[in-house]
């Protein structure tokens, strides 16, 4: 990192989730800034990781930036990142964060890229965001406090019916052609695009529901208590309300059985897809 940023306002050693949310909430801020800097860049510089999947210098460095405050703030808390090894805290709390969900759209100058944050307590997720540099939209929930878009309350839709349900998808080639045409056929529309993008316009009511068949934790785990707290539901395909089962669907809570019926019979392990 060539700056070492600054996160002010922070009490320095607490046990109090409210000091968290403040602190994830500048984290935000700085990750959405240092996304700018080098979104669509020319000179990007791109590196494939051991698994072929890309990473750039705006990932490690906003996980950096990431880890050195939480270090600073709360030195006592686990911390979970896609770029970095795991460091293991003392503390009941666990920071989750993607530093930027959908390098590849990142790359390429689509604007539908995110910085993802989470704070574990215990088990449960208490807090995520999802922040949308390119968009300027930051969502934002903690749980029991509800689910906020810019500052205004976000909440799912209330569309109650496949028919002319907008469906979002991550992967498209994920999707078996008999679940497609059986979505079609029950008058649904479906959506590529998703990422957390997807999650998103489901909090705030613009899409009814995301599937993703294939995911990891840190891309999945700020949803269950956005989705939630906006009123509606997230699962695993197989109905599980867990964040770690390597796949994820949001809903309206509305939908959510119906769209399991049809889309949580093929999960990426029985069609043999990599997650």
């Amino acid at each position: 990192m060539n700056q070492k940023w600054f996160i002010p306002r922070v009490i320095r050693v607490s046990d109090n989730r409210a000091d968290r949310v403040r602190l994830a909430l500048e984290l935000a801020e700085v990750a959405g800034e240092i996304s700018r800097r080098y979104f669509a860049a020319p000179d990007l510089s791109v590196h494939a990781k051991t698994d072929g999947s890309p990473i750039t210098r705006a990932d490690r460095e906003i996980e950096l930036a990431m880890r050195e405050a939480v270090a600073d703030a709360f030195p006592a808390d686990s911390f979970t990142g896609e770029e970095y090894p795991d460091t293991q805290g003392t503390s009941a709390y666990r920071w989750i964060v993607d530093p930027i969900d959908g390098t590849k759209s990142f790359i390429r100058g689509v604007p539908l890229y995110a910085n993802l944050i989470a704070v574990q307590e215990g088990d449960e997720i208490v807090f995520g965001l999802i922040n949308l540099p390119s968009a300027d939209t930051l969502v934002h929930a903690e749980r029991g406090g509800g689910c906020w878009r810019n500052g205004t309350p976000a909440r799912v839709s209330r569309h109650d019916a496949l028919d002319g349900a907008y469906v979002m998808a991550t992967w498209l080639e994920d999707w078996d052609s008999e679940i497609i045409d059986g979505l079609h056929t029950q008058g649904a529309v479906l959506r590529t695009w998703g990422d957390a993008f997807g999650y998103a316009m489901v909090a705030c009511g613009h899409a009814d529901a995301v599937v993703d068949y294939r995911a990891q934790p840190y891309d999945l785990a700020p949803m269950p208590v956005i989705i939630e707290e906006a009123g509606g539901r997230f699962t695993s395909l197989d109905s599980r309300r867990v964040f770690d089962a390597g796949n994820g669907i949001a809903s309206n809570g509305l939908l959510h059985d119906t769209l399991l019926s049809h889309v949580g019979s093929e999960t990426p392990e029985r069609q043999g897809i990599p997650l």
